[in-house]
C-alpha cells in the first residue's frame, strides 16, 4: 500500500469559482479501464478506492488522467502522469513518491499500430527503399464522429509520399508501396507519420514510426506491426504547475508453473490445517510469526483462497481461532489486533459474504442517500438554520437539530438491526458455519457469567466492526454506490456506523463513556444488542438438514455471477441502430448469460457459456453511445452471432466485460481478432472491409481483466504467490528450523519439509529457459486511490506476472 508524504501544491482550476471537479481516468495503451468517482467543488480531492486489473505481458504504458467533470460541454483535462513498462522494471522495490501532472499535448496523445514491410531491392542505379505502408489499428479518433480521416506521410532524404485518405476509420488499409533511393550519405532514418486530415483546420498528428536505415540494410526485410510514437520534439509547458499526484508503483513479475510443481506444498500446507492446533508441525503459526505487517493482509488472502479452493477455508480459520485464543487472556482485547486471523476473517468475509452484504445494507443506505437529511450528535459541530415556509422564517435551536438528528439516526439504526435480524437463512452457509466455530471456540476458551457475552462480541468484531461499519462509512469501496457521498451524507454514515460499532460491542457502558454525545441513540443501542444477540443465536444454531446442506456448501462456487440492468441490441432490421436498444435485466452465471424482463422475472437463454467466442468492447461512432460491448458466440447451429450490450459506465462496462472473458477463457474457440465496429450496410464501420466474414482487424484483450473478490479461484497462482512470500521469509524459516533441531540431529518435521519443498520450487523456476516467457504470462495492475488537500489522486500496481499501483491523492 502507499505511504503518505503530504505536501501542499494547489491543483490548476478550471472552473471560474476556484475549484474543480475532478476525477482520475486510468489508461493501459490508451485503453480507459477505470474511472474514479467525481469529487465535487475541490482542489483536494478524496477517492479511496482500489481496483486490481489483469493485463497482458504485452502493453506498454499505464496514465493517469486529471479529469475535470463538466456538466455542460466537454470535461477538461487537468493533466496526466504516465509510465512506461521499462520506467516501471526499473525500479524493482517499485516507485513511490510525487509526480508533477504534465499538461497533455495533442502530439504526445497518440496510440495504435501500423504495419508496414520494409526492404531494401535492387534499382537501375542504386539500391532503393521500398516501403509498403499495409494498414494501421487502434488509432486515435480526432473528429467529433468518433472516428478519424487517416492517411500516412513517408519522408526519407528529404522526399515525402502520401498514402489517399481513408474516412472515418480508425482501422483504414492502404496496401499502397513507396520508393527512395538509397544514396551514400543519405538520410539515416526513415519516417513513417500518420495524419488525420481535416478539410478546414490543420490536419492532426496521429503517430510516427522511425525505423533505421542501417538496420535496414543488414536485415534487407523487415515486416511487422509498429507502435505509433508521439512527437516530442515541443518542450513541454506547464509541469509542476498543475498539481501532482502521489504515486506508488511496483512491477512484480511472476511466473506460474505446471500445477504438478506446486502439489507438494499445497498437500503440505492442507495437512498442517487438517491436523490443527495439535498437529505436530505448527507451520501456520511459524507463516504468522515471520510474515511483517506490512503484507500480513495479501498472506491472509493468498492463504485463505488457496484453502477455499481445497474445501479447507472453515478449518483454516478455525485454527486461527485457536491459535489467536491460546496467546489471548483478556476477552476484550480478543481479535482487536492485526493478526493473521483478523485479516484473514477480513478477506474471508469480502469474498464469501459480499453479496450478503448488498442485500442487508442496500436498502438502508439507499434511504440514506436519497434523504440527505443533515444529521448531528456533536453539540460542537451543530450548524444552526433557518427553518419554516411562506416567508416565516425562524432560527433553528440546537436543541431542535440535535433531537432531529437523534430521530433520523434512530430510524436507520432500527431499520438497519431489523434488516440484520432478518437475515440468517440469507447468509451464506460458509460464513454461518465458520461463525458457529468461532462461536464455540471462545465460548470454551472463556466460559463462565463473567464471560456471557465473550463468544457474541467475537463475531460482531468481524461482522459488525469489520465488515458491516467499514462499508458503512465507505460504501462505494463495496461496491454499494457508485459515487462517493456528499459531506453532510458522508457524516451521517460515520454516525451510523458508530451506532453499530457501539451495538456491535455489547457493552453499552463502555460505549457511553467513549463519546457522551452519542447518549440520544442508546436506548436503540441497547435494545440492537440484545436483537444482535438472539440473531447471532440462531445464526450459529446449525442442526439436521442445514448441516447437511452446510457441508455440501463449504467450497465456493468458482465462477463469478454478474448480473444488472443493461441495453441490448441485437444489428437486426435496418434504420438508427441506436434507437434500438431495449432495456433488460441480464444474468451470468456458471452456465449462460440470459436475460429477463424484471429481476423477479423468468430468465431466457441468450448464450450458452461454452459458445463465447470474444468478449469486446465497440467503437463509440458505431452506434454513437458509449460504454457498448459485443458479444462474440455461436448459436446452437454453430453460426456466427453477436449480441450488442450497452452499459451506464465505462467501470460496469469493464465488470461485464471481465466476468465474461473469464467465465470463457477455457473456451477452445476463443478468437485472436474481431472487428470493434458494426457491419452496416455492405461494409464494416470500423475499417470498411466489405467481407462480412473477415476475421477482423484488431486484436482481442482476452487477458484484460479486473480482480474481483468472486473471481474464480487460481489454485496454482495463489500456490505461487504464497511460494513467493515465504522465499522472501526463507532465511527466518531456515533460523526457525535449526532452533528446533537438536545438535547434531538432522532437520525434521514440517518445517524442513517446507525448506525441501522452496528449493526444489526454485530449482524449477531456474530449469526454465531464460528466452522462453512464460505459457500464461499475465500482471495484475492493482489500483487504489485516496485523496488529501489540494491533490486529485494516488495509485499503486502489483501482481502475478504483476503491477500493483495505488492511486491516492492529488495535490
Amino acid at each position: 500500500m502507499a505511504r503518505s508524504s503530504w505536501q501542499t501544491v494547489h491543483a490548476l482550476s478550471k472552473h471560474s469559482t476556484g475549484s474543480s471537479d475532478p476525477y482520475c481516468i486510468v489508461k493501459v495503451d490508451s485503453e480507459a479501464i477505470i474511472r474514479t468517482a467525481t469529487v465535487w467543488k475541490t482542489l483536494c480531492p478524496f477517492w479511496g478506492e482500489e481496483y486490481q486489473v489483469h493485463l497482458p505481458p504485452t502493453f506498454h504504458t499505464v496514465a493517469f488522467y486529471v479529469m475535470d467533470e463538466d456538466a455542460l460541454s466537454q470535461d477538461d483535462v487537468i493533466g496526466k502522469v504516465y509510465f512506461t513498462r521499462d520506467t516501471l522494471a526499473s525500479h524493482p522495490k517499485g516507485f513511490s513518491g510525487w509526480a508533477h501532472l504534465t499538461e497533455v499535448d495533442p502530439n504526445e496523445e497518440v496510440q495504435g499500430e501500423i504495419h508496414l514491410r520494409l526492404e531494401v531491392v535492387p534499382g537501375p542505379r542504386a539500391p532503393r527503399l521500398r516501403c509498403s505502408v499495409l494498414e494501421a489499428r487502434g488509432l486515435a479518433p480526432k473528429d467529433r464522429n468518433g472516428a478519424s480521416d487517416p492517411f500516412v506521410r513517408v519522408r526519407y532524404n528529404g522526399r515525402t509520399q502520401e498514402t489517399s485518405i481513408v474516412k472515418k476509420s480508425c482501422y483504414p488499409r492502404w496496401n499502397e508501396t513507396f520508393e527512395f533511393e538509397l544514396e551514400e550519405g543519405a538520410a539515416e532514418t526513415l519516417c513513417v507519420e500518420a495524419w488525420d486530415w481535416d478539410l478546414v483546420s490543420r490536419n492532426d498528428f496521429l503517430g510516427k514510426v522511425v525505423v533505421s536505415v542501417q538496420r535496414l540494410w543488414a536485415a534487407r526485410l523487415e515486416e511487422g506491426w509498429f507502435r505509433l510514437q508521439p512527437d516530442q520534439a515541443k518542450r513541454r509547458r506547464h509541469e509542476g504547475n498543475l498539481g501532482s499526484l502521489q504515486l506508488e508503483v511496483r512491477l512484480r513479475d511472476e511466473t506460474v508453473l505446471p500445477s504438478s510443481c506446486y502439489q507438494p506444498l499445497v498437500q503440505l500446507l492442507c495437512q498442517e490445517v487438517t491436523l490443527g492446533a495439535q498437529g505436530p508441525g505448527q507451520l501456520i503459526p511459524i507463516i504468522e510469526e515471520t510474515t511483517t505487517t506490512e503484507c500480513r493482509q495479501d498472506v491472509a488472502t493468498n492463504l485463505l483462497k488457496l484453502f477455499l479452493g481445497q474445501g479447507l477455508a472453515k478449518d483454516f480459520l478455525d485454527l486461527l481461532f485457536q491459535l489467536e485464543l491460546v496467546r489471548t487472556s483478556e476477552a476484550n482485547t480478543l481479535f482487536r489486533s492485526n493478526s493473521l486471523a483478523s485479516k484473514s476473517m477480513e478477506s474471508f468475509l469480502k469474498v464469501a459474504g459480499m453479496r450478503y452484504l448488498h442485500g442487508v445494507l442496500g436498502p438502508v443506505l439507499d434511504r440514506v442517500f436519497e434523504e440527505k437529511k443533515y444529521v448531528e450528535l456533536d453539540p460542537s459541530r451543530v450548524e444552526v438554520r433557518d427553518v419554516g415556509c411562506s416567508g416565516l422564517h425562524r432560527a433553528q435551536t440546537e436543541a431542535e437539530v440535535l433531537e432531529q438528528s437523534a430521530q433520523t439516526l434512530r430510524a436507520h439504526l432500527g431499520a438497519l438491526l431489523s434488516a440484520i435480524c432478518r437475515s440468517v437463512r440469507a447468509c451464506p452457509a460458509v460464513v454461518r458455519a465458520t461463525f458457529r466455530q468461532l462461536f464455540l471456540r471462545v465460548r470454551e476458551r472463556f466460559p463462565g457469567a463473567q464471560h456471557e457475552n465473550a463468544p457474541f462480541v467475537a463475531v460482531t468484531s468481524f461482522l459488525c466492526l469489520r465488515f458491516f461499519s467499514p462499508a458503512i462509512m465507505a460504501p462505494k469501496l463495496f461496491h454499494l454506490r457508485e459515487r462517493h457521498p456528499d459531506a453532510r451524507t458522508s457524516r451521517t454514515l460515520l454516525l451510523l456506523a458508530k451506532a453499530v460499532q457501539n451495538v456491535g460491542n455489547m457493552d453499552t457502558l463502555a460505549s457511553r463513556a467513549k463519546e457522551v454525545w452519542m447518549e440520544p441513540l442508546q436506548p436503540t443501542v441497547r435494545q440492537g444488542a440484545a436483537q444482535l444477540k438472539e440473531f447471532i443465536t440462531r445464526l450459529v444454531d446449525l442442526e439436521g438438514e442445514e448441516e447437511l446442506d452446510l457441508q455440501r456448501s463449504l467450497s465456493l462456487p468458482a465462477p463469478p455471477v454478474k448480473e444488472g440492468p443493461l441495453f441490448i441490441h441485437r444489428a437486426k432490421g435496418k434504420g438508427p441502430l441506436g434507437s434500438c436498444f431495449k432495456k433488460l435485466y441480464f444474468s451470468l452465471t456458471t452456465e449462460a448469460l440470459s436475460f429477463a424482463k424484471t429481476p423477479g422475472s423468468k430468465k431466457s437463454a441468450l448464450v450458452k457459456l461454452a459458445n463465447i467466442q470474444a468478449a469486446e468492447k465497440v467503437e463509440e461512432k458505431s452506434f454513437g453511445s458509449s460504454h457498448v460491448m459485443q458479444v462474440i458466440y455461436t448459436d446452437d447451429a454453430g453460426r456466427p452471432q453477436t449480441a450488442y450490450l450497452q452499459c451506464k459506465c465505462v467501470n460496469e462496462l469493464n465488470q461485464w466485460l471481465s466476468a465474461l472473458r473469464k467465465v470463457s477463457f477455457n473456451n477452445p474457440g476463443l478468437l485472436g481478432s474481431y472487428h470493434p465496429g458494426v457491419f452496416r450496410g455492405d461494409k464494416w464501420s470500423c475499417c470498411h472491409q466489405r467481407d462480412k466474414s473477415d476475421g477482423g482487424c484488431d486484436r482481442t484483450r482476452s487477458r484484460v481483466t479486473l480482480q474481483e473478490w468472486s473471481d474464480p479461484l487460481d489454485h496454482d497462482l495463489e500456490a505461487q504467490l504464497i511460494y513467493r512470500h515465504l522465499l522472501g521469509v526463507e532465511p527466518a524459516l531456515r533460523e526457525k528450523c535449526r532452533e528446533l533441531t537438536g545438535p547434531g540431529e538432522a532437520p525434521e518435521g514440517s518445517l524442513a519439509r517446507l525448506l525441501r519443498i522452496l528449493q526444489d520450487l526454485r530449482e524449477a523456476h531456474g530449469a526454465l529457459p531464460a528466452s522462453t516467457p512464460p505459457a500464461e504470462p499475465s500482471r495484475l495492475l492493482a489500483v487504489q486511490t485516496c485523496g488529501l488537500p489540494h491533490r486529485p489522486a494516488r495509485c499503486r500496481v502489483l501482481g502475478p506476472s504483476a503491477w500493483s499501483l495505488a492511486c491516492r491523492s492529488q495535490r
